[in-house]
């Protein structure tokens, strides 16, 4: 459904990456000796690709809400055809108010509506088409969902996005040139009637249109059309600032790298790379479209935590669909789902058994407190661990005032200064001897870790290669029983 096949030019300022170091060997706490420390903290260095304000702030976000609904929420399809009555949308009690709040409740803060799904059904009222809501039965014709829609993330202090889907099984044009500067108009009508856009969804999917014919799409004509009228927004999946994971099944990679090889085909440019991170999507539910016969197929907590570990603890942002009813409100079992989710993953994280202990640090940069290793365990974003600009491999300790079973961990690079770490180990002081629970590669934005308890009262980590001077913003280890 979604093969990735696009071009476009991305403004960073790129290099290659150098070759990683070679793993450090059992590191042992006699290797934790004082850096030379000048007088003043430098500055850190960026260490391109970096990414732009927009990628990082949805990067921190973590989670999205997808929202999928439309006129097969009535239909009970997955992929209509675009034969269907318009007068068949007839949500009769819609409140998007609801959407948004119980999206905020739970913790996103990017919402994205399908303001029109492969079928060709539009949720505002298009001038390009008859086949939208103004030829429904929502308030007879008279009605802007999309309006309500973005009006009540703004209210919220949420993220208004949409996908807007190329494949259009309805309109005529499709499968032709006319084609291309319909999408265009319609992406026009949306980036300009409804305020500040955070993300565009394309989706590749290319079947057939009502002639017949399969599109050839001018991504380079929507790109430019999205960043001339909200140059903020991040255009996702079939676009150049947010790539798809490679699956619908909330699966993040063990390896997962931000810089992504640019190509010709992709960029417009090659031979370098590019800020390009991942985002993994899956529904609540069986399918995106709410069907009554799904309510009782609807993911658990436990699913959910699990989904969570695989995508946001696999350094890629997690996109959960939550489609609302035929009566246009999200079903109470849905949203059972969601705060049993945030519930245990709020348990999960509650005790950081690291929070202000002692650390100790193989090598730190400058003097006083602007790098120093305390910033890992402070639990704040904004502040950061890093070595000299010469080292590559370096080990933090942590000491504990007793020992404590542990068996999550929670590591996360600086990355608004560029993703760094290609291998790092975790080691447990057991009997006065360190043993190795783990090895892992990329950490980026966030790394969570679960292993069989262990019990300790001091842990090494240790970055054992890293293209540049390694950072560390959060260090942080928890104990859930039965995870």
């Amino acid at each position: 459904m979604r093969i990735i096949l696009i071009y476009f030019f991305i403004f960073f300022t790129v290099i290659s990456f150098f070759s990683c170091s070679n793993q450090i060997n059992g590191p042992l706490e006699s290797d934790l000796n004082e850096s030379s420390y000048a007088n003043t903290s430098p500055p850190i260095e960026n260490f391109y690709p970096i990414p732009s304000k927009s990628q990082l702030d949805w990067e921190n976000s973590k989670i999205t809400m997808f929202i999928h609904f439309g006129i097969n929420t009535f239909t009970d399809k997955e992929w209509g055809d675009g034969t269907d009555d318009p007068k068949l949308f007839n949500p009769t009690n819609l409140d998007v108010n609801q959407w948004t709040e119980i999206a905020k409740e739970i913790g996103f803060k990017y919402l994205i509506l399908t303001v029109k799904h492969h079928d060709g059904f539009c949720l505002w009222p298009s001038a390009y088409t008859d086949y939208s809501v103004k030829n429904s039965s929502y308030k007879n014709g008279k009605g802007d969902i999309v309006k309500e829609f973005a009006d009540a993330c703004q209210e919220n202090g949420l993220k208004f996005c949409f996908y807007l889907s190329p494949w259009d099984r309805h309109e005529p044009t499709y499968g032709t040139e006319k084609y291309n500067l319909y999408y265009q108009n319609q992406l026009i009508e949306l980036l300009n009637n409804y305020g500040d856009v955070g993300e565009v969804w394309l989706d590749n999917a290319n079947g057939e249109g009502p002639n017949g014919k399969q599109q050839d799409y001018n991504w380079n004509l929507f790109y430019s059309t999205i960043k001339h009228y909200q140059p903020n927004a991040l255009i996702s999946n079939m676009g150049p600032d947010i790539r798809w994971v490679g699956n619908e099944s909330g699966l993040g990679n063990d390896t997962e790298w931000c810089p992504q090889p640019a190509t010709q085909i992709l960029f417009g440019f090659s031979n370098v790379k590019v800020w390009y991170p991942s985002e993994a999507d899956i529904s609540i539910r069986p399918g995106w479209f709410y069907h009554e016969k799904e309510n009782y197929q609807i993911k658990d907590a436990n699913q959910l935590v699990d989904i969570y570990f695989n995508t946001v603890g696999k350094n890629s942002n997690l996109l959960l669909n939550v489609p609302p009813d035929k009566e246009g409100l999200i079903s109470n079992l849905d949203i059972a789902a969601l705060r049993n989710w945030k519930n245990k993953l709020d348990e999960i994280f509650a005790n950081d058994l690291f929070l202000n202990k002692k650390i100790v640090a193989s090598n730190t940069r400058g003097v006083g407190n602007d790098y120093a290793p305390q910033n890992c365990l402070d639990n704040n974003i904004n502040t950061f661990w890093v070595t000299d600009d010469t080292v590559r491999k370096a080990n933090l300790i942590i000491s504990l005032n007793t020992k404590v079973n542990i068996n999550i961990f929670k590591i996360e690079e600086a990355i608004e200064y560029g993703q760094r770490i290609c291998s790092f180990s975790l080691w447990a002081n057991v009997n006065n001897n360190w043993e190795k629970i783990y090895s892992g590669a990329t950490v980026g934005r966030t790394r969570l870790i679960k292993i069989s308890p262990i019990f300790t009262d001091k842990i090494k980590l240790s970055i054992d290669s890293s293209y540049a001077a390694p950072t560390i913003r959060t260090f942080s280890a928890y104990y859930y029983p039965g995870l």
